[in-house]
């Protein structure tokens, strides 16, 4: 076995700086020990091969990771320092970690695995909530670790950092381009129930991702991260890769929707293809949209891969403009009261007629007494002269104006109530003009009319909604990602976005309203404004110009599309890293700063492809489906973690309900079918092509695996753990269970959920105990249906105790199903039993749980816990938080408390500072600690400083060791052991007496069982010595002290001190949680371990020892 003491050098007068002054520091009494260790003599080669135990976890990779508070090691006057624990790493890093000082001797075997907690608290106080997250579920490279820690700290509150960034995502396209053709086509009312369903349908889903995103920290990949880590890898690859292709052609419509604005309404002269003729003018804007928008993309690509920051800066300048735009609408809904706008529309009959190419709304005008044709006129003729041949409906029909904005008190919302439906390159008429017959309308198609682009009808109005809507609303997901950037993210991202899409709503709602109560019929079906000169149909509402909406609209696309070109790499990035789909790992690389450089090239690839397709009605139907179908999941992710209630799921926000989340998934799949069944089809196969290939290609990592056969693949994940139990219960002379209480604490921490293993050992051969065994199980499942205890049986007959409960340990469960934690009751009578096998069963049994990497629970007074059917009324469960060892502490009051039974019990934390730890900011760190957790609990730091040990603990630690010595020298009888330790008893009742100065009340029986009276009398006589009688005390003290252990000493020590804390600060609580200090490496003191733990005890009524299995039972992550 390797060298692990190293030489520990001490600042100061004098240091360690040899093998044995070391030594000697180590073991600070020369006296050997009765308890069976080695001398001092023996060199730490031989005193650690002699403590070496199989319960000592040997694998690297289970053990919790030391975590120092970086304090300075206590010296005294001569810069000796005190006793270190003989488990000090070999590291620099780590010398903070050692244990100095003897209030925790009890712990120090164990200080390298189960560090102080005030060690763990200032490294999660020092951490920064990206890099745990990177090393426990990304593959981090090793180049961009150091640039990660150095972060500043977050300082975007809700209003910046959430609520405004989602408003410029949801105010986008389908406000300033497409509202007011859907409010002409669909009407108002059936604008308003198609805005109603995409409403409700975001909000359901921004409730479910509230619940997911503030239950913990969601590093990178937003929603692939919470689908995937709530319904596996599959799922969450399928649904991510869709998210993330719906992304990157989202960038593609923002772009093409910014070449439209550009080209249409701020420079249509810029068009570098121009049509000749009127049906050649889409294949000539869609080429120039081709051109544009490459150039626009490769500018918005060079912006994204200089750096993050410089969108961001962009953004607060588009988010400007949006919000200007807003406010313009508004303003000019106001000013229509009062002076309408002038924008009137030219009719041919009741046929809207093409602005572009005429000034004058006339046929012929009069000039100098001369009648002449108007350029209207030749649009429709074949010649100037008044006798040319003319089309037959323009010479029928009478030209008119119609004001385009009659304002909000015209009357004209009743003409707008009701759709206006018709199939493609259907004339955009108004009913109420004069029409007189004449020409075929399809013959009409190419002459200057406003006509239908597409087929309208609702569900294809639904479509386009769901399409547009669905681009910007995908903010939702955007938010999750803002963790870092916030001071309080589990605060922030639902109150910012529920607040975002309500105030976005709310303005959806109300210009559906105004739009049909302020603009003719025939104007708002007029998708690219050809009526009014080719101005933006909204522009002309706007005040106090309509270039504030096209400079407004041109913004937000730049600004959205710069924010899909961000985010879509990052997503890949993060699916990438996670190693599912093992031919995209390439791109999981970046910079070295982080940037997704091979993702943003893939990105911009495909989002060239949509910009080829050229047409955003082509390009956007199949990727709301993706949307949707994201949305949809996110839904089904929040209801299945809250019908399953597993340990991690603890969101901070608490106004969420299954039922929310199983309506909003099952709106999302309406709105799927309903508004294009065959794009719904198309875009569930490929879903369900992309999670076959993970599920037979990769998902390599477990996370929220159910099936039986893939439990041994791997442990599962932490946020899935819970305490999968195997109840150790004693039976009486009748095969009856002596404990029933033990089976409903199991009830109360089970809840019915996850795995129970009720398991007794029968003491003799399966031959001839074949009676007995079924017996004691059909009186063990009697109990479990009475106590309600859902779970297994299982009855083993064994030669001997010890082997029996080795082999339940070690074999009990079946392939992946088996327990991680073993829960057992605490050997009340081992003092009074004349088989000291009893207890050192009991530790064996410590040992063997601890080999096994298993959580141990050790339940004290079992026999006055609560039943199933009491209510335990206003009260606290209390932690004592003591060393990390994996967190069980924190985890089990929360499991608790899920049952009716504790249910109204609060929760306290305690846990101890030494001499030189700041209990301030450990108090502080602790809050932030559980915050992160998503625990509510009060918290205090219980100061316990280094004093002196007291004539109390030395006489204790006396008791102890003669009774243990003489028993293990002397064969007696059950009535010759009593005599014999009660003539000790009584000899050491008057050195107590003397020392403490009260010799006037008389000699006092000591007893070894400690009562509480006891123990408060001799308390109370300590604290009435004064400093010097103490001092004298100690350097006076009796030769009988001289010869003690002082290992021994330094444990009683601890377990005294900490036990006067506990009874101090909870003896009224309904159960006291405490970590369980573990069994001494030498075999020779296992009896002396149990008293300690007696002592650690007395004065307490329901206790629960717990000590932990050597691996992280919970997490600050979703």
């Amino acid at each position: 076995m390797g060298e692990r003491f190293v030489v520990v050098p001490v600042d100061g007068g004098g240091g360690v700086t040899g093998e044995r002054e070391h030594s000697d520091a180590v073991v600070a009494d020369p006296a050997p020990d009765t308890g069976g260790s080695s001398s001092s003599g023996g060199t730490v080669e031989e005193k650690e091969a002699g403590e070496d135990s199989v319960f000592e976890p040997q694998d690297p990779n289970v053990v919790v990771p030391i975590l120092e508070y970086n304090r300075e090691p206590n010296k005294y006057g001569d810069g000796v320092p005190k006793e270190n624990s003989p488990f000090i790493n070999n590291t620099d890093n780590d010398k903070g970690n050692s244990y100095d000082g003897t209030n925790m001797a009890l712990f120090e075997e164990e200080m390298d695995s189960n560090p102080m907690v005030s060690s763990l608290l200032n490294k999660l106080a020092n951490y920064t909530n990206l890099t745990q997250g990177a090393q426990e579920h990304e593959e981090a490279d090793d180049d961009e670790g150091p640039k990660k820690k150095a972060v500043k700290s977050p300082q975007m509150g809700t209003f910046m950092g959430v609520y405004l960034p989602c408003l410029q995502n949801i105010l986008g396209v389908i406000l300033f381009l497409r509202l007011t053709w859907i409010v002409g086509t669909a009407g108002i009312l059936e604008s308003l129930a198609i805005v109603g369903l995409c409403c409700s349908c975001t909000m359901l889903t921004a409730i479910s991702m509230s619940a997911i995103a503030t239950n913990g920290v969601v590093p990178a990949g937003g929603s692939y991260y919470m689908i995937s880590r709530s319904l596996g890898p599959e799922f969450g690859g399928a649904v991510g890769l869709c998210f993330y292709l719906g992304t990157t052609f989202a960038g593609s419509m923002y772009i093409l929707g910014t070449i439209e604005i550009l080209l249409t309404y701020i420079v249509p002269k810029a068009a570098i293809f121009v049509a000749e003729r009127k049906e050649d003018e889409v294949d000539a804007l869609l080429n120039n949209m081709r051109v544009y928008g490459t150039c626009c993309l490769a500018l918005m690509a060079v912006v994204v891969f200089v750096g993050v920051k410089y969108v961001n800066k962009l953004a607060l300048v588009f988010l400007a403009c949006v919000i200007l735009s807003i406010l313009a609408i508004y303003a000019g809904v106001i000013k229509t009261i009062f002076e309408p706008p002038d924008f009137p529309v030219c009719m041919l009959g009741n046929r809207t007629l093409q602005n572009h190419n005429f000034d004058k709304c006339l046929k012929t005008e009069i000039i100098d007494n001369v009648t002449v044709t108007t350029k209207l006129w030749k649009l429709f003729c074949k010649g100037s002269e008044l006798n040319a041949t003319c089309n037959e409906y323009f010479a029928n029909n009478n030209v008119t104006l119609v004001q385009g904005i009659p304002g909000l008190t015209s009357g004209v919302i009743s003409e707008n109530m009701w759709s206006e439906y018709g199939p493609l390159n259907m004339l955009v008429e108004n009913k109420k003009l004069p029409s007189l017959g004449g020409s075929d309308p399809a013959k009409d198609i190419y002459m200057p009319y406003v006509v239908n682009d597409i087929t309208t009808f609702f569900t294809l109005v639904l479509f386009c909604v769901l399409v547009y809507y669905y681009y910007g609303s995908n903010c939702i997901m955007a938010g999750s990602n803002r963790s870092g950037d916030l001071r309080d993210a589990q605060k922030s991202i639902p109150i910012g976005t529920i607040l975002a899409i309500a105030t976005t709503s709310v303005i959806y709602i109300t210009c559906v309203v105004l739009f049909g109560a302020c603009i003719e019929g025939v104007l708002l079906r007029d998708k690219f404004g050809d009526s009014v000169k080719g101005n933006l149909v909204i522009g002309t509402l706007s005040w106090p110009s309509p270039w504030v909406i096209v400079i407004g609209s041109f913004f937000s696309c730049c600004g959205a599309g710069l924010q899909s070109l961000t985010g879509a790499p990052r997503l890949l990035q993060a699916i990438a890293r996670d190693g599912i789909v093992p031919f995209l790992q390439v791109f999981g690389h970046g910079k070295a700063n982080g940037e997704p450089t091979w993702a943003l090239l893939l990105t911009a690839a495909i989002c060239e492809i949509g910009i080829l397709i050229a047409s955003l009605d082509s390009v956007a139907p199949i990727l709301s489906m993706f949307f949707l179908m994201c949305y949809l999941f996110v839904n089904l992710a929040c209801a299945v973690q809250t019908l399953l209630r597993t340990p991690n799921w603890r969101p901070r926000f608490k106004y969420y309900h299954w039922a929310l989340s199983f309506l909003g998934m099952s709106l999302c799949l309406a709105l799927m079918f309903i508004s294009s069944w065959y794009y719904a089809i198309v875009a569930m196969a490929i879903a369900s092509c992309i999670y076959k290939y993970i599920e037979y290609r990769g998902a390599e990592k477990e996370w929220a695996r159910y099936a039986l056969i893939r439990l041994e693949e791997a442990p599962p994940h932490t946020k899935n753990w819970r305490p999968q139990l195997l109840v150790l219960l004693n039976l009486d002379s009748d095969q009856g269970v002596k404990h029933p209480r033990l089976l409903s604490f199991t009830t109360q921490l089970k809840a019915g959920k996850g795995l129970t293993i009720v398991g007794n050992v029968l003491e003799g051969t399966y031959l001839t105990k074949e009676t007995e065994s079924k017996r004691a199980e059909q009186n063990i499942k009697a109990s479990m249906s009475a106590e309600r205890t859902k779970g297994f049986c299982h009855v083993v007959v064994s030669s001997n105790l010890r082997d029996g409960f080795s082999h339940l340990i070690q074999s009990a469960g079946l392939g992946g199903m088996k327990h991680n934690t073993v829960l057992m009751a605490w050997p009340g009578t081992w003092r009074q039993s004349n088989d000291p096998q009893s207890w050192r069963n009991f530790i064996e049994t410590v040992r063997e749980t601890t080999a096994a990497h298993q959580a141990l629970l050790v339940a004290k007074n079992v026999d006055s816990f609560p039943t199933n059917q009491d209510r335990l009324g206003e009260g606290t469960i209390d932690v004592w938080w003591v060393v990390h060892d994996g967190g069980m502490l924190m985890l089990l009051p929360f499991l608790l408390r899920q049952h009716k039974v504790w249910r109204k019990c609060k929760m306290r934390i305690f846990t101890v500072a030494q001499m030189d730890d700041n209990s301030i900011q450990m108090k502080k760190d602790l809050q932030m600690f559980l915050y992160h957790l998503r625990l509510d609990a009060e918290v205090e730091v219980v100061e316990m400083h280094d004093n002196d040990i007291s004539a109390f603990t030395y006489e204790k630690t006396l008791v102890m060791e003669q009774r243990t010595q003489m028993l293990k020298q002397m064969q007696l009888s059950r009535t010759e052991r009593e005599r014999e330790a009660q003539l000790i008893h009584d000899r050491n009742t008057a050195s107590h007496a003397t020392i403490n100065d009260k010799a006037d009340t008389g000699p006092e029986r000591v007893h070894m069982t400690w009562t509480k009276d006891k123990l408060f009398t001799e308390r109370s006589r300590n604290r009435e010595c004064n400093a010097n009688v103490a001092v004298r005390d100690l350097f006076n003290m009796k030769p009988e002290w001289e010869s003690l252990n002082q290992s021994n000493v330094r444990r009683m020590h601890t377990a005294v001190k900490l036990n006067e804390v506990v009874v101090n600060k909870s003896q009224g609580a309904h159960l006291v949680l405490l970590n369980m200090p573990g069994p001494p490496r030498n075999r020779g003191g296992d009896e002396n371990y149990m008293e300690f733990l007696e002592v650690l005890l007395e004065g307490l009524n329901r206790v629960l020892l717990v000590r932990g299995g050597g691996r992280e039972v919970i997490t600050i992550y979703s």
